[in-house]
């Protein structure tokens, strides 16, 4: 039975748990902590975007949380009946940074939790965390990082990706420690088989990334952050 669980995670066919935990599978403390987490993230993110909001940032909140709910919905094979599926948060982070991005990924986890049972609702706080928190703070922390040397568009497309794979792993990571420290499954046992299986989901997540960032950038280079835009002279290079 605890074999059968590690597995069922990362390795579930389309419409299957993923990293959308189901309730039932963490304990209680743990259920509890994502969501007093969660909370008081998400209420810093509201405080933080309020502060630095501009009139441009909020139809683009509102055309990413729509683009990520739409994109997460169609599973890309990745190998042995493995499937994923675009997790968003590295991308709303670039474009949007990460407290915007926050807002975004906690309505969208929500969403699929409220709609399609996508999820439990007893440990939507702890799939929050996961999805949305751990992956926007990667990607914005990643591409701020890596400022300095996105000077084109080739190593602004490799920050895209790198920060959008490790993203997916970190989740991979952070869904295999909680179930272990639930008793659901043996870390031995369920770390190897997360961070395996989304090793490979995390390269479609990176190209996706990269290819939203590309497409953004060549038709709405004013919506990339600064710091990312190709200058003048650079196209090409």
């Amino acid at each position: 039975m605890i074999l059968s669980v590690a597995v069922a995670l990362p390795t579930s066919p389309p419409g299957g748990p993923g990293l959308h935990i189901p309730d039932g599978f963490l304990s209680t403390p743990i259920a509890i902590s994502g969501w007093v987490v969660t909370i008081a993230v998400l209420a810093l993110a509201v405080r933080m975007t309020n502060r630095s909001l501009d009139e441009r940032a909020v139809p683009l909140m509102g055309v990413m949380a729509a683009f990520i709910f739409a994109a997460q919905m169609m599973n890309f094979p990745v190998a042995g009946g493995t499937s994923g599926h675009l997790l968003g948060g590295a991308l709303a982070a670039i474009l949007l940074g990460p407290w915007a991005a926050i807002i975004v990924m906690t309505a969208v986890v929500g969403l699929q939790a409220v709609l399609f049972q996508d999820g439990g609702m007893a440990v939507m706080g702890v799939n929050i965390f996961n999805m949305g928190i751990l992956t926007a703070f990667i990607g914005a922390g990643l591409y701020a990082v890596a400022k300095p040397f996105a000077r084109s568009t080739a190593p602004m497309l490799v920050v895209a990706f790198v920060a959008a794979w490790l993203s997916v792993e970190a989740s991979a990571v952070a869904t295999a420690l909680q179930l272990a420290a639930s008793d659901t499954s043996p870390l031995d046992v369920v770390l190897p088989a997360m961070v395996g299986v989304h090793a490979l989901i995390g390269i479609g997540e990176g190209l996706i990334t990269a290819a939203a960032i590309g497409f953004v950038g060549a038709t709405r280079p004013d919506l990339i952050p600064r710091a990312a835009t190709v200058p003048e002279g650079a196209h090409g290079t």
